[in-house]
């Protein structure tokens, strides 16, 4: 991968990383495995029996976490300091082998953190505005939905970075409103909350 390529592939799985970490090391090492893609050189490591054994595991304890109410909720708490260091990691690890400056390399990765982050906030929100409601299927619905995008994501970042790079961007657009729109119904909701109950009326 040339120097772009490699940071649009750190792109794609930034935003995967920031809504599942473990299903995105679990793809895509799995992809490198079978030969669906190949990863840059330093993150090859990735189809490694051990690291997808141990990402494995994680994702199926975070498969389960993640469709149940509030457990959801804490499981993202605990992995807002988890999700973005590791994506920018992932970053950094990758252009590794590319010749590139060190500032450079720490800036795509502190960027690749900042894109983990992003999606991990749309996500934690949409989860948290989830639980408040009596829909008891729209955890399952919106798990399986991020999980589908996070394969696709390390699929298309390693298979066609410049496009996976381009569609991250208009993703962290719809990201940055889903937060923006979420906020304030989560401070409503939480508001009611503390309010109690309205009053019957006569």
């Amino acid at each position: 991968m040339s120097p772009l390529e490699t940071l649009g592939f750190a792109l794609g799985t930034s935003f995967a990383s920031g809504i599942n970490l473990y299903l995105t090391v679990c793809a895509a090492g799995l992809f490198q495995r079978f030969g669906i893609v190949t990863l840059p050189e330093p993150l090859q490591v990735l189809a490694n029996p051990v690291v997808l054994g141990i990402a494995l595991t994680l994702f199926l304890v975070e498969f389960i976490a993640d469709k149940i109410p509030f457990v959801d909720s804490a499981w993202d708490a605990v992995h807002t300091f988890i999700r973005p260091p590791a994506a920018a990691l992932l970053s950094y690890s990758a252009f590794a082998g590319e010749g590139v400056p060190e500032e450079w390399k720490l800036a795509a990765a502190l960027l690749a953190g900042s894109v983990a982050l992003t999606s991990h906030g749309a996500k934690a929100s949409t989860r948290a505005a989830a639980n408040m409601s009596p829909e008891p299927v729209s955890n399952w619905t919106l798990s399986l939905l991020e999980d589908g995008l996070v394969v696709f994501l390390a699929w298309m970042a390693a298979e066609h970075p410049l496009l996976a790079a381009m569609l991250v961007v208009a993703l962290l657009v719809v990201a940055v409103f889903v937060i923006w729109k979420l906020y304030g119904y989560l401070r409503l909701a939480l508001s009611r909350l503390r309010r109690g109950p309205s009053p019957a009326g006569p």
